[in-house]
């Protein structure tokens, strides 16, 4: 039963998960990265920051969510070592790949990468850069819970946790065709 003050995308997708019917895409961008001099962008590692925030972002993973079925992560040394270190934080750790189509991927290349995913993955996190991740979530998110939405619109900084839910198989996702459930900015 809907409360009045419910969305009717947002009791759509509990139906959903009632059902066992809803897909969970959880987004999360890098922790904080360092910029030593003569390090090539792909190689850069974490900086103080972003070594404290990433096992942040695992703790909030582990007490909000399911482990996810599926982990893709960019190959990036910043973004392999937050999923490390977020990863350390769960009860058991989810099969990865590290894809290399994620590292500079604009959301319309993420959005092919996320339509890929077999259906029987429930909850597919992927680990990434911004803008592509910021402006996959604008794509896609055609509602919001709360203010969500428009917080992305202000900002997608590091360490960044945004979950989406929709019904249906991966390869059918659509522009506007997720409900923006949660973000949230851990730190450690």
């Amino acid at each position: 039963m809907r409360h009045r003050d419910q969305a009717p995308e947002v009791q759509d997708v509990r139906n959903a998960a009632a059902e066992g019917t809803a897909r969970r895409l959880v987004l999360l961008r890098h922790a904080k990265s360092a910029w030593p001099d003569g390090v090539p962008d792909h190689d850069r590692p974490l900086g103080p920051r972003g070594l404290r925030d990433a096992p942040a972002a695992g703790r909030l993973l582990a007490r909000s969510f399911d482990v996810p079925d599926l982990v893709l992560c960019s190959p990036a040394r910043r973004a392999r070592e937050t999923w490390d270190l977020a990863a350390a934080e769960l009860d058991r750790t989810p099969p990865v790949r590290h894809d290399p189509r994620l590292y500079g991927a604009d959301a319309r290349d993420l959005l092919d990468v996320v339509r890929e995913v077999s259906p029987e993955v429930g909850t597919l996190l992927l680990v990434g850069h911004n803008p592509g991740l910021e402006d996959l979530v604008l794509l896609v998110a055609g509602a919001a819970v709360g203010d969500a939405l428009e917080r992305v619109r202000t900002k997608f900084p590091t360490s960044a946790v945004a979950v989406l839910s929709r019904q249906g198989a991966w390869s059918d996702l659509e522009p506007g065709s997720a409900l923006l459930t949660d973000l949230a900015v851990p730190r450690g």
